[in-house]
């Protein structure tokens, strides 16, 4: 997309996929954050609202696209199209044989052929997925009801407030308090030890605003409210490990089942100005250490995980934005990362993998 017209841009692009798709199904397929969900149910909504079949798939924790059990569950569909939002840009197709929209906003590590893409990044300010989904979808007709979820994505990915006046169209129909606290509940099932955004995914293909999520009484909206006591216990819990500083890195090392790596590293980046935080997880999967890294600093985070990437990381390592990034590695590998940061007492034992 241009910086002279992304908004037309997103429109032609979806005009161009859908000519090449006649007829038959859509996987939409998704990340499993607030902006990601929010993309994933806004070209549900309008796909089927235009007569169009879709579904929707959403990785699962620890899960890419590129992973095989995902294309067998993509397959599994027998789509005759796919649109993959919020989920990375690489140079590898996802199933090779099927027409595919590409619509994210992270740095790109690739481009993928045969497939239209429709990408954020390098945009100013930056539109998140949710967002370059709202505008794409405008290709089946204008969506003014499911503004909303462009909203969420806006503000799960702390896109800023006086960037878009999609935010603030937004914020005064449906509520800012309203939309920051479903966009909070939203992202929860995600980072829970089960990492189910389902709950969260039916209530955005239904909901007719983000009071249904704040305020329902359904088991979905119960589902949200626990998913969020649970993670702000492993927050609490992982708050409470100090920092680990060598040179400009600080590191912190903790072992939980939720996905608070990210939370942690953003808490820390706010008191650490001046370093490269990275939030550790050894225990969201066996045999891995999660990280997050951010910094206030302004160094780009991607080049320095570039610089220091090691051997035996695959493509879980090194990609998103460069004020926001991180990774995932097996535990010899990470051991090995580590070391060489200088953080020899931040290696993974055996025994506890």
């Amino acid at each position: 997309m241009t910086h002279a017209d992304p908004r037309a841009d997103a429109r032609a692009g979806m005009e161009r996929f859908l000519a090449e798709v006649p007829t038959g199904v859509i996987a939409v397929a998704g990340h499993f954050d607030a902006d990601g969900l929010s993309a994933v149910a806004t070209f549900i909504r309008a796909l089927r609202t235009a007569g169009r079949e879709a579904e929707p798939v959403i990785v699962g924790k620890t899960e890419t696209p590129w992973d095989p059990s995902f294309a067998q569950r993509l397959r599994a569909l027998g789509p005759a199209a796919l649109i993959l939002t919020d989920l990375g840009t690489r140079g590898e197709a996802v199933l090779a044989d099927v027409p595919a929209l590409i619509v994210d906003h992270h740095r790109p590590t690739g481009t993928p052929p045969h497939a239209v893409t429709l990408s954020g990044h390098g945009l100013s300010p930056e539109p998140t997925s949710a967002l370059i989904a709202w505008w794409a979808a405008a290709a089946l007709g204008e969506q003014p009801e499911l503004q909303w979820l462009a909203a969420l994505g806006l503000i799960g990915d702390m896109a800023p407030e006086d960037g878009f006046p999609e935010l603030a169209e937004a914020q005064k129909r449906w509520g800012k308090t309203a939309l920051r606290d479903a966009t909070s509940l939203v992202n929860a099932p995600r980072r829970t030890g089960a990492a189910d955004a389902s709950p969260a995914l039916r209530l955005l293909l239904e909901a007719d605003g983000p009071k249904v999520i704040t305020k329902g009484d359904s088991a979905d909206a119960h589902a949200l409210v626990a998913a969020k006591a649970e993670v702000r216990e492993a927050v609490e819990a992982a708050r409470r490990v100090a920092p680990q500083v060598v040179g400009d890195v600080a590191l912190i090392l903790f072992s939980s089942p939720c996905q608070v790596h990210p939370l942690i590293a953003q808490q820390w980046r706010g008191r650490l100005k001046d370093k490269i935080v990275l939030a550790a997880n050894a225990g969201y999967r066996p045999g891995w250490v999660h990280f997050a890294a951010r910094s206030a600093s302004g160094r780009d985070l991607l080049a320095f995980l570039a610089e220091h990437r090691p051997d035996g990381a695959d493509g879980r390592f090194g990609n998103g934005h460069a004020q926001a990034t991180g990774g995932a590695l097996p535990a010899e590998v990470w051991n090995g990362f580590v070391t060489g940061l200088g953080f020899p007492d931040a290696t993974v034992p055996e025994d506890q993998r």
